[in-house]
């Protein structure tokens, strides 16, 4: 159960290769082979390109945030003492999860890296405000909310089996974090493991879909800037979201992926939604290999129960409400998240 898939954007912060006096010692980031010797090259295709094909996952961003902690203030990277502690508590992490059996095993990883938090620009590393126009949106609801639960229509494309949407398809989650990118000498293609998306992005010029024709991953083109694939995209619904927060049909992406190492991709998605965030921003991610890592079909629709079982168990509590009243009751608990536990979004 593992597809990557990479596709985030950036605009013009490009994360380039720095010296490993950057990141903290021992960090999986000042190991890459681009940090420890800037003249590292990457592999090409037989036509020339960098290649950056395989079997990627976001794993290794697990217990990074995404918007970063007032401590660290405009530090891109923990100190050597912070770093010993956060590779500690993923020591712990996967201690724990590698002996769970069961469905929502956690994936964690392989490697430590020293990133204070995914956001690269603001220079403060977090998501900027968002707008009035953009509070004023309705909130997705779904499993992730606390209903309505009266139609399908109701719970979110995630839950659907649709998308997670452009970028958060690749954000790192409990499990199926994997993609799989190819190449042609005119194509990138990148499939998703978890509900099993498939970008693919033409590159070159080539004409630009009309304002009209809006997608779930947006109309993508690409051209590499020396060794860094990147891709701008547009053309987007405004039904999923990014940063936390629902982005309307202005939403621009643009993604740059640099390959620094034979197990690393550095992946930087630059954010432009004037009508969503006070400013463009940028997060980074380094997607690597994970051992043994296989992607395998991930089956949403066929195993959906959920939304069949959330909607059958509204009706029965509507009924024991209706029961209850007509005796002169109060209605009974609403018992989800003794359920589902305290970990679950809400």
């Amino acid at each position: 159960m593992r597809l990557l898939t990479a596709a985030i954007l950036s605009t013009s912060v490009l994360c380039t290769a720095g010296p490993a006096a950057a990141q903290a010692a021992g960090s999986a980031d000042a190991k890459a082979a681009k940090r420890v010797d800037p003249n590292w090259k990457a592999p090409r295709t037989p036509w020339g390109h960098p290649d950056i094909s395989g079997t990627w996952t976001t794993d290794d961003m697990r217990g990074i945030p995404m918007s970063r902690q007032p401590q660290y203030g405009t530090r891109q990277h923990l100190t050597d003492q912070e770093f010993a502690a956060r590779a500690k508590q993923r020591q712990n992490a996967r201690a724990i999860d590698d002996a769970r059996t069961g469905t929502f095993r956690n994936e964690e990883g392989s490697r430590d890296f020293s990133y204070t938090s995914m956001v690269i620009d603001p220079p403060d590393g977090r998501v900027p405000p968002t707008t009035p126009a953009a509070r004023a949106r309705p909130r997705q609801g779904g499993s992730f909310g606390v209903g309505p639960w009266e139609k399908i229509q109701d719970f979110s494309l995630y839950d659907r089996c649709i998308t997670r949407g452009a970028i958060g398809s690749f954000m790192p989650a409990v499990y199926g974090n994997g993609a799989r990118i190819m190449q042609t000498p005119n194509a990138v293609v990148i499939t998703y493991e978890m509900i099993h998306d498939t970008r693919i992005i033409p590159l070159g010029p080539k004409p630009s879909l009309g304002s009209n024709i809006q997608l779930w991953m947006g109309d993508a083109r690409g051209h590499w800037e020396g060794d860094t694939l990147v891709v701008e995209s547009a053309n987007f619904t405004d039904r999923t979201a990014v940063g936390g927060a629902a982005h309307s049909t202005q939403l621009r992406l643009t993604e740059r992926f640099t390959r620094i190492d034979p197990e690393m991709i550095d992946y930087e998605i630059t954010v432009n939604d004037p009508l969503t965030f006070t400013r463009p921003w940028t997060m980074r991610l380094t997607i690597t290999q994970q051992p043994d890592y296989e992607i395998y079909e991930y089956a949403c629709h066929e195993g959906n129960h959920s939304m069949r079982n959330v909607l059958l168990a509204e009706r029965a509590w509507e009924k024991e409400a209706a029961d209850a009243k007509a005796k002169g009751l109060p209605p009974p608990p609403r018992v989800f998240e003794q359920v589902n536990g305290p970990d679950r979004a809400r």
